[in-house]
């Protein structure tokens, strides 16, 4: 008899749906449909944005102010007198502290250049306090006037006259020069400068100091009757001054930190001796000559 076979199912024809794959997002698909030239242009915005960075925080002054800042750069080497120059940004300053335990590189402050006028009708708030309390604690002080674009040299030199009452043992009247009228003419300039130094020099019978800034001094004081002024230079953030000539005073930071100062404060060198600074000083060479005579007496 023969096996009774059970009928084969039949194989089910239905087939597993497909995966359905995550469509891309709109900011893919937006990437994917950029020509390749906007692939390179990218590129070259990240390099561009890196060497930028570098130059920003590494070499510009901004970088050097920030090493400056964190250690990097430390004071000039080879230098003992060590002084500062202020004005109402420093706010109230305590003196005693600073006279106690301003040290910059274990040497002591010893002249302090504050901050007097400014054109023709601007007196820096805080001079005659800073101005007393300099001489009180005992400091070779100086006053300087910022020279403005907006007035005419004579009158800023009047003005500044009228202003500061310099006497015996300060230092000479300063300068302080950084810009140039757009409408005048180097040749006009320079003698806009020279008119100011002269009245000023006749008043106190002193040659004035020229404050201004390293490519400044180059630019449009280079000429030789400028050599007869002391020059006090800025340049900061380098280790020694790049100027080949004579100079008398480095302001070389205005970042520097000193107790009985909130905030920074300009830090500034001499270039020389204590005594040689004292020299520089109104009626020092009138004591010389007294003394000269009286020694060959």
């Amino acid at each position: 008899m023969e096996e009774h076979r059970k009928p084969r199912r039949k194989q089910s024809t239905r087939r597993t749906s497909p995966v359905r794959r995550k469509r891309p997002g709109i900011m893919v698909r937006m990437l994917q449909k950029l020509p390749r030239w906007a692939y390179w242009l990218g590129a070259l915005l990240v390099v561009a944005a890196y060497v930028w960075f570098f130059y920003y925080f590494f070499v510009s002054p901004f970088g050097f102010r920030w090493r400056a800042l964190y250690g990097d750069l430390s004071n000039p080497e080879g230098y003992e007198i060590h002084g500062i120059d202020i004005s109402h940004y420093q706010g109230d300053i305590d003196w005693e502290v600073l006279r106690n335990q301003g040290m910059i590189d274990k040497c002591p402050v010893r002249f302090v250049m504050i901050k007097a006028t400014e054109g023709t009708d601007r007196i820096d708030p805080k001079f005659k306090d800073n101005f007393q309390q300099a001489l009180e604690f005992g400091f070779t002080r100086g006053a300087y006037h910022f020279y403005s674009v907006h007035s005419k040299a004579a009158d800023q030199a009047h003005f500044f006259i009228k202003n500061v009452d310099l006497q015996r043992g300060d230092l000479p009247p300063v300068l302080d020069v950084e810009h140039k009228p757009k409408n005048q003419s180097d040749a006009d300039f320079k003698a806009s400068v020279l008119s100011w130094l002269n009245i000023v020099e006749q008043h106190y019978q002193v040659k004035p100091i020229i404050y201004t800034y390293y490519k400044f001094k180059m630019r449009y004081l280079s000429d030789e009757v400028f050599d007869d002024y002391p020059y006090w230079i800025a340049h900061y953030y380098v280790d020694s001054v790049e100027y080949k000539g004579p100079w008398k005073f480095w302001q070389h930071t205005d970042v520097g930190r000193l107790p009985g100062i909130k905030g920074y404060v300009d830090l500034n060198i001499y270039n020389g001796s204590y005594y040689d600074l004292r020299q520089l000083t109104i009626g020092s060479q009138e004591t010389i000559g007294i003394e000269a005579y009286q020694e060959g007496q």
